[in-house]
């Protein structure tokens, strides 16, 4: 039986990609916000205070006339922007692959252009409610009237800087590039006081002893809040291993993590469960890897022979290889947080740098495989980057790579001139690889 705790968190993995939010709480505070032009129209119109002469848009036909204008324009735009929308959204699928949708649904500026016109055509209709004539009264909102208008100048403002976000939204290196900035602070290091590491062999027999935590629902680890398994790990004397790390798929039922304590019938409860989020997809949270994977599938998306694009191929090659940089200067740690005693409470699968190193390159390799442009700037990018690797095991993956792209040049690459090309630059990065700078 799930807790209401981790049921909640399901409920916030699945439904936190989403346009709608923004658009709900300008449309919400558009109501406000005609709640408090109207009271001095209304204290006006009552004889209570009154308002300069200025300050009008005419009689009742002037005041029906500017909103039903007003009305249209800003209806057509809203219906024009819901079909731009749409559109980039369909091009995103195709080019770059459905998993970068989220990117553009979470774009604050599409939300708000979105929003700020809904805000103004709910307030719009509105103020059209309210102003009417009878035989007896005449009811004209002079303040709700201006600031109408203002809502439409702003919301056409606005278009101008979201027309300027999607034109540069979809240019190839652009996103590539924001990949590479969202995968930077995922790459930190680990939180908390510093500690007395335990040796590898004692983490993995404590893992193995442990008693198992199943997990409820198959999907990916999301995220793991490490904070409050540490205090929940030091009030019960436990370790808690997490077994799998965040972007990993776990099945219901499958041993998800693991409580090791001394005194195995002593100490509260861990509730693993609730201090960890699974979801149907991945995200970028806590999950670098995911952010190289989608540089990655833009790649490979670029060079099949659909589209055989070698140019977004070769901008994903010199982004990742720049992704691969910001993962190496992290500071290394082996993914253990500890109490304020140094004593280890929690340790999560690690992403291993050399891991890294073959996602960035192993699938696009084998999808440039007849392109010798991309393949070259492969084995350039490893030697730039090879000397930079802190660990043996990284420089190790890098010359495995560059091998291999040798390999699959000798295999599928027909004209000699380019086999030269890719055989000079293989021998650069073999020598750069070899050893640190």
């Amino acid at each position: 039986m799930q807790s209401p705790h981790l049921q909640s968190q399901l409920a916030r993995g699945r439904s936190n990609v989403n346009l709608w939010k923004i658009p709900l709480a300008l449309s919400l505070a558009s109501v406000a916000l005609f709640g408090l032009t109207i009271i001095p129209d209304a204290l006006d119109a009552l004889g209570m205070i009154h308002l300069p002469f200025w300050l009008t848009m005419g009689n009742i036909d002037d005041a029906r006339a500017i909103l039903s204008a007003m009305l249209g324009c800003v209806s057509t735009v809203l219906a024009l922007i819901f079909s731009v929308a749409l559109l980039v959204l369909s091009m995103v699928a195709t080019l770059f692959g459905p998993r970068l949708l989220y990117r553009f649904l979470h774009d604050w500026v599409t939300q708000v252009t979105i929003g700020l016109f809904m805000g103004t055509f709910v307030y719009l209709c509105l103020v059209f409610l309210v102003t009417h004539q009878d035989e007896h009264t005449t009811f004209i909102p002079q303040v709700s009237l201006i600031t109408a208008w203002l809502l439409v100048v702003a919301s056409f403002g606005f278009l101008v800087v979201y027309s300027h976000r999607i034109a540069a939204s979809i240019q190839n290196p652009d996103l590539v590039a924001r990949i590479v900035d969202d995968i930077r602070p995922e790459v930190a290091p680990a939180p908390g006081p510093p500690g007395r590491a335990l040796p590898a062999q004692v983490l993995e027999k404590q893992a193995a002893d442990g008693a198992p935590v199943r997990c409820t629902e198959s999907g990916y680890v999301q995220e793991i809040d490490h904070a409050r398994l540490v205090t929940e790990a030091e009030a019960a004397d436990a370790v808690v291993h997490v077994l799998f790390r965040p972007g990993q798929f776990v099945l219901r039922g499958e041993r998800l993590a693991s409580v090791w304590r001394a005194g195995k019938e002593n100490g509260h409860a861990v509730r693993v469960e609730d201090h960890v989020t699974i979801g149907r997809h991945r995200t970028l949270r806590q999950d670098p890897e995911f952010g190289m994977a989608q540089i990655v599938e833009i790649a490979l998306r670029a060079l099949s022979p659909a589209v055989n694009d070698t140019f977004t191929g070769v901008a994903c090659v010199d982004w990742m290889g720049d992704a691969l940089l910001v993962a190496a200067e992290a500071p290394r740690h082996e993914a253990c947080w500890y109490d304020r005693a140094g004593r280890v409470r929690l340790r999560v699968r690690p992403v291993r740098l050399e891991r890294l190193a073959r996602l960035a390159f192993d699938q696009i390799r084998q999808a440039a495989a007849d392109n010798p442009a991309v393949l070259i700037r492969m084995l350039d990018m490893i030697r730039r980057i090879a000397p930079l690797m802190p660990t043996e095991e990284a420089r190790g993956a890098l010359r495995a790579e560059a091998d291999a792209i040798r390999e699959t040049a000798a295999a599928s690459v027909s004209i000699q001139l380019d086999r030269r090309d890719v055989e000079a630059a293989w021998d650069l990065a073999a020598t750069a690889a070899r050893s640190p700078a």
